[in-house]
């Protein structure tokens, strides 16, 4: 079979290109700007790397072609991102979304906007254990696991180190509250103990003051549940310079070159976890991505590509270029029984359902889609050292 090659240029032009009356608009809501922009944009063109694929295939449904729509959610002003949600349903007209990112502007969109009309959205990277229970009309999903896991996780970690004691500071929002309680919770179950456990809030210039306050806690070293572009950094960059910590483990939202490549050389020995995957279906999308130049080595662009994917593939099977025809049919797809669907394969997917076979889409995460459409996932623990991130293991 002749190998499709996707170039970083043919996926910038899927968001740029005229749509056509027969196109199935897919918004792509990111905080391109704000606390995580840094890590959106390779987001967002993983996401746009399914639907090249898809549309150099032959499009869904016949030939109808995928178009992206890109929005801003800002990550943390749920204002803004309601407005822009509410822009690409009224004024774009897409059909579904991809995303959005953080977990308080998903809350916000989901219940503002989606779900009053109808729209289906699968994030990426919304992680907040409340996006479980939430009554959704059976149109969330999502791809990243639920941060109850990533709490245990991050315990589990510190246990295997023997680390027994520790101080915390968390992202004042639902993101970092939601983490944090998952975390303490897991730690303290576990016989550790928290020194202090105190939010911060993002967008500000000093963090002298909460730094002085995580200090006279002491601990072990400092548990960082932030964002790396904004508060996280601050609070890292406070510690380091004041001596209060020297060492740190960090959440997902805390993983980014761009960190690393600022104060990682200053963070040896630091440690955290991210949702990745490892497998045939990584190895896959590691493969897609180099040949198309798109940077598929930061975190959720695996969750990213596989949420487009979902959504194309499940409108294909449901017959329809609709949110009702994805909802109704993203559990079928995403789960088996099925031919297995790896990165670089979704016009092989589409074949098969014209042909009226059954698929089980393992995509870049190892997809298995739980409960109430969210994913089981499995996390990459890494550590810093010589200012360079280095697995440790999956779990």
């Amino acid at each position: 079979m002749k190998k499709l090659m996707l170039t970083g240029t043919a996926v910038a032009a899927l968001a740029a290109g005229p749509a056509l009356a027969e196109d199935v608009q897919i918004g792509v809501i990111f905080g391109y700007t704000g606390p995580i922009e840094s890590l959106t944009p390779q987001m967002a063109d993983s996401a746009e790397l399914a639907m090249a694929e898809i549309n150099a295939a032959g499009g869904i449904l016949g030939g109808s072609m995928l178009q992206s729509v890109r929005a801003d959610s800002t990550c943390i002003d749920s204002a803004a991102a309601t407005a822009a949600a509410e822009r690409l349903i009224t004024a774009e007209g897409v059909d579904a979304i991809v995303g959005a990112d953080c977990s308080g502007v998903t809350i916000a969109t989901l219940q503002n906007v989606a779900i009053p009309n109808g729209i289906v959205m699968i994030s990426p990277s919304a992680t907040s254990p409340a996006l479980t229970s939430i009554e959704d009309n059976g149109l969330f999903f999502r791809t990243a696991p639920s941060d109850a896991r990533q709490g245990e996780v991050l315990s589990e970690i510190l246990s295997g180190k023997g680390i027994a004691e520790v101080a915390v500071t968390y992202t004042n929002n639902d993101y970092g509250k939601g983490l944090s309680d998952s975390f303490a919770s897991a730690f303290e179950a576990a016989g550790g103990t928290i020194t202090i456990n105190t939010p911060h809030d993002d967008g500000k210039g000093d963090y002298s003051a909460e730094v002085a306050a995580l200090a006279s806690a002491g601990g072990e070293l400092l548990v960082v549940l932030g964002y790396a572009d904004q508060g996280g950094k601050g609070i890292i960059q406070g510690a380091l310079d004041t001596g209060a910590f020297d060492t740190f483990l960090m959440g997902d939202g805390m993983y980014s070159d761009a960190l690393l490549a600022d104060l990682g050389a200053d963070m040896g020995g630091s440690i955290g976890a991210v949702p990745w995957s490892e497998g045939e279906g990584a190895d896959a999308f590691a493969a897609i991505t180099e040949a198309a130049g798109v940077n598929g080595e930061s975190s959720f662009t695996r969750e990213s590509y596989d949420a487009a994917a979902l959504i194309a593939l499940a409108m294909h099977k449901g017959g329809a270029g609709t949110s009702e025809a994805a909802a109704a049919n993203i559990l079928d797809i995403a789960n088996a029984p099925g031919e297995p669907i790896l990165p670089g394969e979704l016009g092989k997917a589409i074949q098969i359902l014209n042909d009226g076979g059954e698929i089980d889409y393992v995509g870049a995460t190892n997809v298995e889609l739980i409960g109430p459409g969210e994913a089981a996932g499995t996390y990459r623990e890494y550590t810093i050292t010589d200012g360079a991130y280095e697995t440790v293991q999956f779990r």
